[in-house]
């Protein structure tokens, strides 16, 4: 990672990380449930999605504050979306970056509730805490995006798909539609969010569109393989889960060296897209190989 990307990963993160309790802190509701949303919200992360927010905003030239409540709204489906993922009724797991996952400490009920209301908060922060000067045509626009990202053509959907495969063989292009949906649509919105916020055109529009589905499967493609021979502590949380949960895996259907060769070519296809657009080019190479070579 060269030190520019490193530096922009660091900057922004810590952008998101100041602004996301703000939000929480503010609200009208029982202590112990901001406790419970606050727990998995600030246990960290690599902040992804809400950075890609700011990046496309920063590399097609724009001011990046619109992208600061997106990003911490992207960040909250995605938090909730882990905090449901650790339950006992889904992948049962104890570990969430290191820390005791959300229902070890608040319970079950809790932990649910919790998930909920960072997912139903998560609209407010696209229609009620943006700059003044986003239409009110671009935050509708932001929400239906997010809405087929995250609801049931998209996340929900996936997950769906991805328990319904648990211990059974599946194609190579079913383990590709589980994964669109369980992985990359959110990293999707993330860099639309940030095109329709940069006032990109609708062709570029949807060849990032385009682009953001490959650096989505080549993500999954790589947690496929950091779950096979990754560092638990850098991970933190359990290695070979997914072999355990009798999931398919691109490992599992290609062999290592298949599923690499794969995520080269995703990576590859990201950055010639990336070639073909009037943004920084350089930087967002750069993500693409940070996803590629990614420890955690």
């Amino acid at each position: 990672m060269t030190g520019k990307l490193e530096g922009f990963l660091k900057s922004r993160k810590t952008v998101i990380e100041e602004r996301l309790p703000m939000y929480i802190k503010d609200l009208q509701a029982p202590s112990i449930l901001k406790e419970s949303m606050l727990y998995s919200l600030e246990a960290g992360g690599k902040r992804l999605r809400p950075i890609l927010v700011l990046a496309l905003l920063h590399a097609y030239g724009k001011d990046e504050e619109a992208g600061i409540p997106v990003g911490c709204a992207v960040e909250m489906i995605h938090t909730y979306s882990l905090i449901h993922d650790d339950l006992p009724c889904m992948d049962d797991d104890d570990l969430r970056r290191g820390k005791p996952t959300n229902h070890k400490i608040y319970g079950e009920a809790t932990a649910i509730l919790a998930g909920d209301a960072l997912l139903t908060e998560s609209f407010k922060m696209i229609t009620s805490n943006m700059p003044s000067d986003v239409s009110a045509e671009k935050r509708i626009r932001l929400v239906n995006e997010l809405i087929s990202a995250a609801g049931a053509e998209g996340m929900v959907g996936g997950q769906i798909l991805d328990m319904e495969a648990e211990s059974k063989s599946v194609s190579l292009d079913e383990l590709q539609r589980i994964h669109e949906g369980k992985t990359a649509k959110l990293l999707s919105f993330s860099v639309i969010a940030g095109a329709i916020l940069a006032d990109a055109s609708e062709k570029e529009i949807e060849k990032l569109r385009e682009f953001s589905h490959h650096i989505g499967i080549g993500f999954q493609i790589r947690d496929d393989i950091l779950d096979l021979e990754g560092s638990e502590d850098k991970i933190g949380k359990r290695i070979g889960s997914d072999a355990s949960n009798g999931k398919s895996t691109y490992p599992s259907l290609l062999s290592l060296e298949g599923a690499s060769q794969k995520l080269d070519e995703h990576i590859e296809k990201a950055k010639q897209l990336i070639s073909e657009l009037p943004l920084e080019k350089e930087l967002m190479y750069e993500f693409c190989d940070m996803i590629a070579a990614r420890d955690h």
